[in-house]
């Protein structure tokens, strides 16, 4: 009957206070799930990790995942925009998540946890009220509390001074950016589009603890991690289980890369401000249209910033090149007579652009190279229209 009931409800998705009263049969287990990255969405190319339950004298088999979200859930853009997106943890059965993820060739790794009876039935019941309607929802943040850091999060507080985590296997100095550009190398124009938005938070060392914002972190810092069983303290993973591994796959990055783009924007914007020189003729068209994109780029930089609870936006060194009063002050290049100010207003942001890449490389914050060929067409237009008044218009 016990069974039954346990079906029934995992049938119905009904996860009561009064599932969480079973006692888990000495063949359960709890397993760490991690699955490996996919290269054709931007949010999934850093992998998953979750944790499957299973007991086969109970007759489950779950899967409790904190990477569930859901686009109708009410004012989801405005919510993700400003940093208020609701993730939960979700239950399903492991053979639907697993044959999901193979669908998609990604690896699947399980890491038995080394855990007593006493220990999995503690840990099952924090998952069981965890994933209560009450309970189950949380503020997704990308780096400091998502689908990998809650099961490290689950483990830590569940099993509290019992938990060992040793991050001395962490040899690198890398940064939470650095991290990042390292799962994204075949994803150039995301890779682009998270430098460009996120800021000096970005770029602190990251800590041990810091590193298991990626899946494959999780898998190796439970790896490296002990646990105090029966007075003892032992490894916290027993083995580990090779579900699927992936096949090699080809290359699907983008042949046009940012840098080649943004040089063949440059190149393009130099042979223009040669044939103005030239001509001694000023086109305007160029500079409305670069100024404005580039005004309106920084004011969604400022945006996140003052305006969003997104920590990682904050104190952004690319609104030095992305600056907001591009916008709207390009407009005043439609005038057949452009304003004194207009003129010195684009000098001296020109000398900031030039200042800038000189001292691109040893700045805190780790801008991304390909925007140098832009800052460098920013800083050459700006000079053009300081120097409007030598040129007539076109």
């Amino acid at each position: 009957m016990r069974k039954v009931l346990l079906i029934l409800l995992c049938l119905t998705g009904m996860l009561s206070p009064a599932f969480a009263q079973f006692q888990l049969s000495d063949q359960a287990r709890i397993h760490i799930i991690t699955c490996g990255p996919y290269q054709p969405e931007l949010y999934s190319a850093f992998g998953h990790s979750a944790i499957r339950v299973q007991d086969p004298e109970l007759g489950i088999d779950l899967l409790y995942n904190y990477g569930i979200f859901d686009f109708d859930q009410p004012n989801f853009y405005l919510n993700f925009a400003r940093g208020f997106l609701h993730y939960k943890l979700g239950v399903t059965y492991y053979e639907r998540f697993r044959d999901y993820y193979v669908s998609q060739n990604r690896f699947i790794h399980e890491q038995v946890l080394n855990l007593t009876l006493v220990q999995k039935q503690e840990l099952f019941n924090f998952l069981q009220w965890n994933s209560l309607p009450e309970n189950q929802y949380y503020y997704y943040d990308y780096f400091y509390d998502n689908c990998a850091t809650r099961v490290r999060d689950a483990l830590k507080i569940v099993f509290q001074d019992n938990l060992r985590l040793d991050g001395s296997y962490v040899t690198t100095d890398y940064s939470i950016r650095d991290l990042t550009d390292l799962y994204l190398q075949e994803q150039p124009w995301g890779d682009l589009g998270i430098d460009i938005c996120l800021g000096l938070p970005m770029d602190v060392r990251a800590t041990p603890e810091m590193y298991m914002f990626l899946p494959d972190y999780i898998e190796k810092g439970f790896d490296n991690a002990y646990i105090m069983r029966n007075g003892e303290e032992v490894p916290l993973v027993s083995e580990t289980l090779i579900t699927y591994e992936s096949r090699p796959e080809p290359d699907t990055s983008s042949l046009i890369t940012p840098a080649i783009a943004f040089t063949l924007l440059l190149l393009a914007g130099a042979a223009f401000t040669y044939l103005e020189i030239r001509q001694k003729v000023y086109f305007k068209v160029i500079d409305i249209i670069l100024f404005t994109l580039l005004g309106l780029i920084g004011w969604l930089l400022a945006s996140l910033w003052f305006l969003t609870d997104h920590d990682a936006a904050r104190e952004n060194m690319n609104l030095l090149w992305a600056i907001p009063f591009y916008f709207p002050v390009a407009y005043w290049l439609l005038r057949k007579s452009i304003p004194g100010w207009v003129r010195k207003f684009f000098l001296v942001t020109s000398v900031v652009s030039l200042i800038l890449i000189l001292f691109w490389f040893i700045l805190p914050q780790n801008l991304h190279n390909s925007l140098i060929p832009v800052t460098l067409l920013a800083a050459g237009r700006g000079l053009m229209i300081s120097s409007f008044n030598k040129l007539r218009t076109n």
